[in-house]
């Protein structure tokens, strides 16, 4: 323990708190000697960093039940990892940067239920690169991130009937080998339609 305190840049008494307060996990015991590892110094580092963004302790560790309670990565990515979007890999307080004082248990828990997140060790996945970026933009033009992970959700739900439309078109019409090739036609059409959705959607908006 005075090992691990040592290398963190904190007291015995602080890591026995953080230890009574459930942030880092208990240590392997062999014996009487209690071993602690790489994973409990990089849990204190981001204890260390989050209290330095402005997280209280209840709310870090709140965050530390979130992700514990959280799907990892080998069930966000059980049928294979995605197909176009690229995963990225996170420190809890590199998420935290990228949506300053917007990451709570409740959007962390929203995050993890959508599978936008996942665990695996010490780091976050999130699933697409693309979605993360686009995520954060909005955060930064002040909509707040509970409302982005809303609409996640329900763009969610008409991207899987879209997906299921096309599909079935494909599998009725063309051979079941060309479903892939045939994919960006389908990504083409619904841009286009949303591009024009949006056109329509704002003049009505401007005329009113």
């Amino acid at each position: 323990m005075e090992e691990l305190a040592k290398e963190a840049g904190i007291t015995v008494r602080t890591l026995r708190f953080y230890r009574e307060r459930g942030l880092i996990p208990p240590p392997r015991r062999q014996g009487r000697i209690a071993w602690y590892d790489e994973h409990h110094l990089a849990r204190l580092r981001t204890i260390a960093a989050l209290l330095e963004r402005g997280h209280t302790l209840n709310g870090i560790a709140d965050l530390a039940a979130a992700f514990e309670s959280g799907r990892d990565v080998g069930e966000v990515l059980g049928l294979g990892e995605p197909s176009e979007e690229t995963p990225v890999r996170l420190t809890p307080e590199a998420l935290a940067d990228h949506f300053e004082g917007e990451v709570t248990p409740e959007n962390l828990a929203t995050a993890l239920d959508l599978g936008y997140l996942a665990t695996d060790g010490d780091e976050i996945v999130h699933i697409s690169r693309r979605l993360l970026d686009v995520s954060a933009a909005l955060v930064r033009e002040g909509v707040p991130l509970a409302a982005v992970l809303e609409a996640g959700r329900a763009v969610r739900e008409h991207a899987e009937a879209l997906a299921e439309l096309f599909t079935e078109m494909l599998r009725t019409h063309t051979a079941e080998t060309d479903a892939d090739r045939l994919r960006p036609l389908a990504k083409s059409v619904v841009d286009a339609e949303l591009s024009l959705a949006l056109d329509r959607r704002l003049r009505r908006d401007a005329s009113d």
